[in-house]
């Protein structure tokens, strides 16, 4: 192998490492034991026609490993239903719903991840974690978000992580170290694009307060504001359980 094929190899390498890295420090700075926050959605679709809804959002664990409930708070003919998702550090995430109208729960089936969930833009797999070791990364250039530089990465999945993604491009501040965009592909086609705004410094953790998720074949969004945010607040495991979610 010549030295120039040796030379392009050694910054290849590098590159990618550098993305790793960066990733990984994005994910560190982000790290807490727990979250708590309550959140305001409002569902716009193709024809500008307006649904608000509320859940509470309750997390517990690391990045990768950490358990989650979402519960829908208002309005009256969601009220109760909730999602419980359990991170996995090399696969994906099992995640069951309940629904009180129906008094019962369900699976979430790997082939429905790609489904939204209960009326809004997020699809069931938009809602687990991302853990820094379930994706390969490559560094794409740099490129300016809302005035602020910014890396711009691919990320794709490893095969023990299923995903609906073949890639995905992340915008992240250099200093900051946040995402700004996150627009998630399939091929060539974008299925989602993801805006994050209204940073604010909570507990020492730079944190959107704003969020915006575009689900571009139905031409709709979902524009999700946070409230009463606190990290590392006290919740015990069994609020992370089926007989807990059917309990509320």
């Amino acid at each position: 192998m010549s030295r120039l094929a040796v030379l392009m190899l050694a910054v290849g390498a590098c590159a990618a490492q550098d993305a790793r890295q960066i990733m990984a420090d994005v994910q560190n700075r982000q790290k807490s034991n727990s979250q708590r926050y309550q959140g305001w959605l409002k569902v716009i679709d193709s024809k500008s026609k307006i649904s608000e809804k509320r859940w509470s959002y309750d997390r517990l664990g690391s990045a990768g490993e950490s358990k989650v409930v979402l519960r829908f708070t208002a309005p009256a003919e969601v009220k109760g239903v909730a999602l419980l998702i359990v991170n996995h550090p090399d696969r994906a995430s099992d995640q069951w719903m309940w629904t009180p109208s129906l008094q019962r729960d369900r699976r979430i089936a790997f082939q429905d991840r790609s489904t939204r969930f209960f009326g809004t833009d997020f699809s069931f797999e938009d809602l687990e974690e991302r853990d820094v070791n379930q994706y390969d990364y490559k560094m794409l250039g740099e490129e300016t978000v809302a005035g602020a530089p910014c890396w711009k990465i691919e990320s794709r999945a490893k095969k023990t992580k299923s995903s609906q993604y073949t890639h995905v491009h992340l915008w992240v501040d250099k200093a900051r170290y946040v995402f700004l965009r996150i627009e998630s592909f399939k091929g060539d086609t974008m299925i989602r694009r993801i805006h994050y705004s209204d940073y604010q410094k909570i507990q020492n953790i730079w944190t959107p307060l704003s969020l915006e998720v575009e689900d571009i074949a139905r031409k709709s969004k979902t524009v999700l504001k946070t409230e009463k945010l606190e990290y590392n607040v006290a919740l015990k495991e069994e609020m992370f359980t089926l007989q807990a979610l059917r309990r509320e």
